[in-house]
């Protein structure tokens, strides 16, 4: 399969929606947003693949007790192949390494770059929804630079650290990127007026500086049973579905579909990541999200 029959075979399903998700500084919870968000989504009868940008023991994988011993870079090199480092999490929800593959993209030979494109043609030949846990290590999130149109999600807490960490991404991002929409989950707060507020705060800072649009998600909750089902290593939706972290991560869960849907063209979805992995020939990007 060449470059433009596997975008012209992915085009097919342009309806594939793919989000970002990312937290500014590591511990805020994004990665447990996306854990939980695919997990609803697989239950409800739609295949989801998460993108796992992590390189640290806390990972999507690893979150989940999957033990991740390879990744996607291990099938560039033909050391593996796809189905040894595609996880399976559970019936309809799947876990793909990419952490340094992300790193090493502007290293990547011809040969490694025409099986990155077929790999992502393969895996996502049957998604209906793409999650990416993105990283915000130097060099930035490869799978968020190459997928600009499509909703991203940050999340923050309600800690001075965590606000002021957030507020810097988002400054970087649209200063950098020329990113100027951003959605903001906020995570582990008592109440949701607190979280509005916070928000509400980091709105008028962005549009009287940045001339940036921030939109409110959604919150979680302070939960035990939250904290309870990750020392699991499992999803809380699942464990303790009844669980005020479980009811808000449903109605987060129908805010994220709200969020604009796929076009029709190449400009939307994983076919249009691929093409811009194509045409910038894996330029990096020009952005990081360290702090």
């Amino acid at each position: 399969m060449d470059q433009a029959s596997g975008l012209r075979n992915l085009l097919a399903r342009n309806a594939l929606r793919v989000w970002t998700v990312v937290g500014a500084q590591p511990g805020l919870g994004a990665t447990s947003l996306v854990l939980n968000l695919a997990a609803l989504m697989a239950h409800a009868g739609q295949e989801v693949l998460i993108l796992d940008e992590h390189l640290a023991h806390n990972n999507a994988g690893n979150a989940l007790a999957l033990k991740p011993r390879h990744d996607l870079l291990n099938v560039l090199r033909c050391d593996k192949a796809l189905s040894d480092v595609l996880l399976r999490a559970m019936p309809g929800l799947h876990v793909l390494p990419v952490a340094r593959v992300t790193q090493a993209i502007h290293r990547l030979s011809v040969t490694e770059r025409q099986r990155l494109l077929d790999s992502l043609v393969t895996v996502s030949r049957s998604v209906d929804v793409v999650l990416v846990d993105a990283t915000r290590q130097e060099g930035g999130s490869v799978m968020a630079s190459l997928a600009p149109n499509q909703p991203l999600v940050l999340v923050t807490d309600a800690t001075a650290g965590g606000i002021t960490a957030t507020y810097a991404l988002i400054k970087r991002m649209a200063v950098h990127e020329g990113l100027r929409k951003f959605s903001i989950v906020v995570n582990r707060v008592a109440e949701a007026h607190e979280a509005r507020a916070i928000v509400d705060n980091m709105t008028r800072v962005a549009q009287n500086h940045l001339k940036a649009q921030i939109d409110f998600l959604g919150h979680i909750p302070v939960d035990e049973q939250l904290n309870r089902a990750t020392q699991l290593r499992r999803c809380v939706v699942t464990t303790f579905p009844e669980a005020p972290a479980s009811l808000a991560l449903v109605e987060l869960e129908g805010a994220m579909l709200q969020l604009p849907s796929p076009g029709q063209g190449e400009d939307w979805g994983l076919p249009g990541m691929i093409k811009r992995l194509i045409g910038q020939q894996t330029r990096p990007p020009n952005w990081a999200y360290s702090t």
